[in-house]
C-alpha cells in the first residue's frame, strides 16, 4: 500500500525558496540604492546641526534619560568601550546578513517576509535621512559626549564628516542599527520554537546600549526606528497569518469500498413481523 500526504498547491508555492541569484542581485541592488541615497543627503552640515539641537531639546522635554549616563558606564574601562565600538562596526551588517541567509536556507517563507519588512524599513529610513539630516550626539557641543570611535577605535567614520566619501554621518535618525537588530530578534522569535527564543531580544537591547553609549545615536533615533518597524510589520503579512488549508491524504493501491447494498426482506418475513412475529415462531410449532 502506497500512502502519501499531498499538501495544497498554494501552500507549497508559498514556502518555495526563491532563486538564489535573483535574491543576491535584489539585496545588492537595494544596498546600492540605499548607499547612493545616503550620499545625496550628505553635506548638509548646518541643517544637520540645527536638527540635532531640536532633537536634544525634544528629548529633554520628554524627560528621556541623558545619553551621557550610558557613555559614562562604557568609559569605566578601555576594553568595554572598545568592545562597544567593535559591536557597532562589525555586528550590524554581519548579524543581519547571517539572519537572512539562515532564513533563506531553513525558513524560506519567513525569509520572504523578513526581506520585505527590512526593505520597507530601509526605504522609509532613507526618505527620512533625505528630508531630516541629523548630526549624531558626538557632534553636538551641548551634549558633551566623546567620539569613542575616534578616541578608542575602531571606527568607520572619517574625523571630518564633510569629507567622508564612504558614509553619510548626518543620517542619525532613524537608527537602522537598532531597527535591523530589532527585526532580527522578531524574525528569529517568529521562525523558531525554542523555549529560549526570547533571548534574541538581547541583540537589540545590546545594540541600543552601544549606539547610545558610543554617541552615534539619540534615544529618539531608536524610538523612530521602532515605530517604522511596527508600521512595516503591519503592512507586510507574516507567514503565521496565512491561513493554511488542511492537507489531503490520498491512499494509492487501495480500492474505494463499494456502498452497502440495501437488504430486502422476504415477503414471509415481512408478514411475520407484521403479525407480531407469529409467522417465524409458528413455523416451528
Amino acid at each position: 500500500m502506497d500512502s502519501r500526504t499531498e499538501p495544497e498547491r498554494g501552500e507549497a508555492a508559498a514556502i518555495r525558496r526563491p532563486p538564489l541569484v535573483r535574491e543576491l542581485l535584489l539585496v545588492a541592488g537595494l544596498f546600492l540604492v540605499y548607499k547612493f541615497g545616503r550620499q545625496l543627503a550628505n553635506g548638509h552640515t548646518a541643517e544637520a546641526l540645527r536638527n540635532a539641537h531640536r532633537v536634544w531639546d525634544w528629548e529633554r522635554s520628554l524627560h528621556l534619560p541623558g545619553e551621557g549616563a550610558v557613555q559614562s558606564a562604557l568609559l569605566h574601562g578601555d576594553t568595554l568601550v572598545r568592545a562597544a565600538n567593535v559591536y557597532y562596526v562589525a555586528v550590524h551588517f554581519t548579524a543581519t546578513a547571517a539572519f537572512l541567509v539562515w532564513l533563506y536556507i531553513r525558513r524560506p517563507d519567513h525569509y520572504l517576509w523578513a526581506r520585505r519588512v527590512l526593505a520597507l524599513v530601509t526605504g522609509a529610513a532613507l526618505a527620512l535621512h533625505l528630508t531630516f539630516p541629523l548630526a549624531p550626539p558626538r557632534m553636538l557641543d551641548v551634549a558633551h559626549l566623546l567620539d569613542t570611535g575616534q578616541m578608542y577605535g575602531p571606527t568607520v567614520y572619517d574625523a571630518e564628516p564633510e569629507t567622508d566619501s564612504l558614509s553619510n554621518q548626518f543620517a542619525a535618525m532613524p537608527s537602522l542599527h537598532f531597527g535591523w537588530a530589532l527585526m532580527v530578534a522578531i524574525g528569529l522569535i517568529a521562525a523558531t520554537r525554542s523555549r529560549w527564543r526570547g533571548l534574541w531580544l538581547l541583540h537589540p537591547l545590546v545594540t541600543l546600549v552601544v549606539i547610545v553609549g558610543t554617541a552615534n545615536h539619540y534615544w529618539l533615533d531608536a524610538i523612530v526606528a521602532a515605530v517604522l518597524l511596527g508600521i512595516a510589520l503591519a503592512v507586510a503579512r507574516a507567514p503565521s497569518s496565512v491561513r493554511r488549508r488542511p492537507t489531503v491524504t490520498v491512499a494509492r493501491g487501495v480500492p474505494s469500498p463499494r456502498p452497502a447494498e440495501p437488504v430486502t426482506e422476504s415477503p414471509s418475513a415481512v408478514r411475520g413481523t407484521a403479525g407480531g412475529g407469529s409467522g417465524l415462531v409458528g413455523a416451528g410449532r
